[in-house]
């Protein structure tokens, strides 16, 4: 092996082998399998390098997951692979599907931790709370001054009351924002106010140009690697009252870095809020320097029942290929495999390659 690991090994008995590339939270997702004769291996405090993971796949039986490692997967007696994320950019899956490997996937589960840190991003950047906590810790303080980290309000408590529902999404060329002002919109007008409205953008282009928060969700794939680059930041919104602020809790090549990075050089009210980076785990160099922007390890879906979640969700794909159930119908409702207080159902949550793979659906 590549260096000296520490692997754990649960239900060593057991008739089906199970290898997690590295520690997951909690531990239903282990009674999950070891409850159905599964044996569990995983390194106890990193991740698993190429040459550990082929070792431990042996004769018989995070990083890019491709030629190699499902060719020995496949050689092994191996059906099964799951990423304990929604995406899955970082596995090759024509390889995959080439030796029959299904590949998992755990969508539904981290929608609204994202959301929350992508809002959480936007408010730090807006109001330059992590520059103003480094100002205070630095001992600057000498007492309140009406210009003291002064930037523009985005009216979100506004937009986030009860009865409002504000959503963002990016679709493959544009982003749509909405919000439906229900029972807070008349009240806003009960009050001469104009309520909380949506409008569809034509082009992303128009997006950019218009929006003063811009969060970044899509899929990384061939048409939104640099979809963000020194041309679209060139043109986002920029004056002397406020500029744009951009957010990125997806995939760090969604982002141009470089560019970023000068881009933040030269326009220091630009703010960024990154929870992912284009070379993770490092960042390209100048960004850190940055103090317009907000920097945060990919803890986007860091909350405990999220967490815990997807590795029930990563374990119960494997299962479910290892028992032959059928796919669930709907990845996105994954509720009933996250309920303890019942069986999970006997499906598959989530299987990005079943259609090439020809698996059946469930009708669950």
């Amino acid at each position: 092996m590549a260096k000296p690991i520490s692997i754990e090994v649960w239900n060593p008995s057991g008739k089906y082998r199970v290898i997690s590339t590295k520690p997951m939270p909690g531990t239903r997702w282990i009674r999950l399998l070891t409850d159905q004769d599964c044996r569990i291996c995983t390194e106890k405090k990193t991740i698993l390098s190429v040459e550990d993971i082929l070792a431990l796949i042996g004769d018989r039986f995070n990083r890019d997951w491709g030629e190699v490692l499902f060719s020995a997967l496949k050689r092994a007696g191996g059906s099964a692979f799951s990423n304990m994320a929604v995406g899955y950019n970082n596995v090759d899956v024509g390889a995959a599907t080439k030796y029959g490997i299904a590949v998992g996937n755990t969508p539904g589960v981290l929608t609204e931790t994202t959301a929350e840190l992508a809002a959480s991003l936007s408010l730090a950047a807006a109001r330059r709370i992590v520059e103003a906590d480094q100002f205070m810790r630095a001992g600057l303080y000498d007492g309140w001054l009406p210009h003291l980290y002064e930037m523009f309000t985005l009216n979100v408590c506004r937009k986030s009351a009860e009865g409002t529902d504000c959503r963002s999404y990016w679709g493959r060329s544009y982003r749509i924002s909405v919000c439906q002002d229900d029972a807070y919109g008349q009240f806003l007008k009960a009050n001469g106010e104009q309520p909380v409205t949506w409008k569809r953008a034509a082009t992303m282009e128009d997006v950019l140009r218009e929006a003063d928060v811009i969060s970044l969700h899509p899929v990384l794939d061939k048409t939104t690697y640099h979809l963000i680059n020194k041309d679209s930041l060139a043109i986002m919104k920029k004056s002397l009252l406020q500029e744009a602020i951009l957010v990125n809790a997806s995939r760090g090549p969604v982002i141009d870095e470089a560019a970023l990075v000068e881009h933040l050089k030269v326009n220091p009210m630009f703010r960024v809020g990154l929870d992912v980076f284009e070379d993770e785990p490092y960042m390209k160099p100048g960004l850190a320097d940055q103090k317009n922007a907000i920097v945060v390890p990919h803890i986007a879906s860091a909350s405990k029942w999220t967490r815990e979640g997807m590795a029930t969700l990563a374990a119960l794909n494997v299962l479910g290929k290892i028992k032959g159930y059928p796919i669930w119908a709907n990845p996105n409702n994954v509720e009933p495999f996250l309920d303890e207080t019942g069986p999970a159902p006997a499906a598959c949550p989530s299987i990005v390659n079943a259609k090439q793979l020809g698996l059946t659906a469930s009708k669950l």
